[in-house]
């Protein structure tokens, strides 16, 4: 079983045919007191069509397209083989892929969700109303770690019809929810299921790992497409499925509408996305763990690190604390956790339900964004030593979270490596942490710089990579 993206990638001509009905969009609705069991024939018979009916606007087709250069044959090379095909094929050649996709407009004046993975490199994005308009897009901004992009609409007239995002916390299991999309360039298509889990916290897609898992059937070209309640409520973007043939088997997954809210809003305001940083790790609760430390279930995480002057640290938050909630939702593990403070606005605060020493106690955090200090300092190296050809930086929390990694401590982190350079035949890799060179201690480009310094016969590198301590010895 392999879990897959919803794009759906076409050839030229297939794009031509393709039907241009739009998706789905929808004015709010306020959310009915309690839900009802159907008790009688008619109640059974009632139909989710008024609400596509005022939703669909809001749904769009997206479409991208990506110029590939393809080098032409190595024989081209020949002078020989050149004068003899002539110079009209030996140059690089290109080559169009496009895609196909779906997206939410979520502001009047055009703003766009959709995936990442949707738009990608694109250099072209079309996107199509359901009234069969078309207006070309640009990228505002892209958040890979979530797997969202913003777009803004060119060149419009009136305002368009918004889909609001509602309270992906609200949900429940069991909830009937419909799923809106563009499945395989069939046109708009619209389907119907419950919602069958929440915080899905195991499945590998993005970096923030609680996903909504629905039965409502989704398939290649549903990405970015909108899953709303039956009251019309936008409560997430369509974004995976398990499948073993690429088709829908019941079980797909869709990014919550309040991480969507984050992105869209800091992307619009910054430029880029900007999330809550809590400035402490730590690990899930296992039911071995749980045994250990005398707990009655396996629940909440265990804090190992907390980053000194961190919102954690400020806070009060200390290793062997066991956070067991935040604003009074529990937690299960690690991974809700990061997603619960990653939901949370910059500048609001946090109450933390804690374990400490076998008693229940709250604390108040102070969320921020992850700082950019100490400065990155990027730097390419050079000359006769190992890191000969590396791009390196001083590791801080705002640089960690757009890698994609925990910070724990300054420290100097590899980010590029030039193609036949000295550190790549060496083995270096981006990511790797350089801990220390000879007899210097290294928590900084400028103890980088001095550790390679002066005139030695042989260097000893020690490295961080995923974990583990790695030394080799360069000469000498």
């Amino acid at each position: 079983m392999k879990i897959r993206n919803l794009m759906c990638r076409m050839n030229m001509q297939n794009l031509a045919a393709l039907a241009l009905t739009g998706l789905l969009a929808l004015a709010p609705a306020a959310k009915a007191a309690e839900a009802v069991v159907p008790t009688s024939r008619q109640q059974v018979a009632l139909t989710f069509a008024p609400v596509v009916k005022r939703a669909s606007p809001a749904v769009v087709n997206v479409y991208t397209k990506r110029v590939l250069k393809q080098q032409a044959s190595p024989l081209f090379n020949d002078p020989f083989f050149r004068q003899f095909f002539g110079e009209q094929f030996a140059g690089p050649r290109e080559r169009v892929e496009s895609s196909l996709g779906s997206g939410v407009i979520v502001r009047g004046n055009g703003v766009v969700i959709t995936n990442n993975h949707v738009v990608g490199e694109a250099d072209e994005i079309t996107v199509i109303l359901n009234d069969r308009r078309e207006f070309e897009a640009k990228v505002v901004g892209k958040d890979p770690r979530s797997d969202l992009a913003v777009l803004q609409l060119q060149n419009l007239g009136d305002p368009l019809p918004a889909l609001d995002l509602g309270d992906s916390d609200e949900l429940e299991v069991g909830d009937m929810v419909l799923a809106i999309g563009n499945p395989f360039g069939v046109g708009q298509t619209v389907t119907s299921g419950i919602i069958s889990a929440l915080a899905r916290t195991t499945v590998g897609i993005t970096d923030f790992r609680s996903f909504i898992q629905t039965d409502a059937a989704v398939n290649p070209g549903n990405s970015g497409g909108a899953l709303i309640t039956s009251d019309g409520r936008l409560v997430g973007i369509n974004t995976a499925i398990y499948s073993r043939d690429g088709g829908s088997n019941g079980i797909g997954f869709a990014i919550p509408s309040n991480m969507v809210k984050t992105v869209v809003t800091s992307i619009l305001k910054d430029g880029k996305a900007v999330r809550a940083w809590l400035g402490a790790s730590g690990k899930t609760i296992t039911a071995d763990l749980a045994k250990s430390l005398s707990l009655p279930r396996p629940m909440g995480v265990l804090i190992e690190r907390v980053t000194a002057a961190s919102p954690a640290a400020r806070g009060g938050l200390q290793p062997g604390d066991i956070v067991r909630s935040v604003n009074g939702r529990e937690v299960q593990d690690l991974e809700e956790l990061r997603y619960m403070i990653a939901t949370l606005p910059v500048g609001g605060t946090a109450q933390l339900g804690l374990q400490r020493d076998n008693k229940e106690q709250a604390i108040q955090i102070s969320l921020q964004a992850p700082p950019n200090t100490p400065a990155r300092q990027e730097t390419v190296l050079s000359g006769q030593q190992p890191f000969s050809g590396a791009t390196v930086a001083n590791l801080n929390p705002a640089l960690a979270e757009e890698l994609g990694r925990e910070y724990e401590e300054p420290g100097v982190i590899v980010l590029n490596l030039s193609g036949n350079s000295i550190a790549a035949r060496l083995g270096l890799r981006p990511g790797d942490m350089i801990l220390g060179v000879n007899e210097t201690a290294v928590k900084s480009v400028a103890d980088l710089q001095r550790g390679l310094g002066g005139s030695v016969k042989g260097w000893a590198v020690t490295l961080n990579r995923d974990g583990q301590t790695l030394k080799f010895q360069v000469g000498g």
